[in-house]
C-alpha cells in the first residue's frame, strides 16, 4: 500500500481548502516573510497560475513561465506544470505534492556539472611532445 503524502499532519485535501494565511501557520517563518512581503513579481506570477488554471479547466495543457525563483509553492500548484529560469533556459518541472512549501529555485539548478576530460594539447610542459594523429 502506498504511503500517503501528509505536510506538517494534513493530507493535500486539507491543505487545498485552507487560505494563504492560514497555510503560512505551518511553513517556517522565512517563507512566511517572503509570503507575507512579495513584491509585484510573485504578484505577476499568482496572475500568470490563475490565467494557466482557466487554461487547464478549459482542457488545454499549460506552463507557467517564470523567473520567480522565490516563490514558495503552494498546494493549489500540486499537478501544475512551471517553466523555472535557470539563468539560461526554462527548466520544466511538474509540481509535485512532496514540494509544497519549498522554493521554486530549488528544483531548476542555476549551475551544471563540469565534466573535465583529459588536458589539451598544450596544455602542459608534458604534452607539447604528444604526436599529433
Amino acid at each position: 500500500m502506498a504511503r500517503k503524502f501528509m505536510f506538517k499532519g494534513k493530507s493535500i485535501e486539507e491543505l487545498r481548502t485552507l487560505t494563504i494565511e492560514e497555510f503560512m501557520v505551518l511553513i517556517d517563518s522565512r517563507k512566511r516573510r517572503a509570503l507575507r512581503r512579495a513584491g509585484p513579481k510573485i504578484k505577476m506570477l499568482l496572475e500568470k497560475i490563475a490565467h494557466a488554471k482557466k487554461m487547464i479547466a478549459a482542457g488545454k495543457d499549460k506552463t507557467v513561465k517564470t523567473q520567480t525563483r522565490e516563490a514558495v509553492i503552494l498546494p493549489d500548484w500540486v499537478g501544475m506544470k512551471f517553466g523555472i529560469h535557470n539563468g539560461k533556459e526554462f527548466k520544466p518541472i511538474l509540481i509535485r505534492e512532496e514540494m509544497v512549501g519549498r522554493r521554486l529555485g530549488e528544483f531548476a539548478h542555476t549551475t551544471g556539472r563540469v565534466l573535465h576530460s583529459g588536458p589539451g594539447v598544450g596544455a602542459t610542459r608534458g604534452s607539447k611532445f604528444i604526436p599529433l594523429k
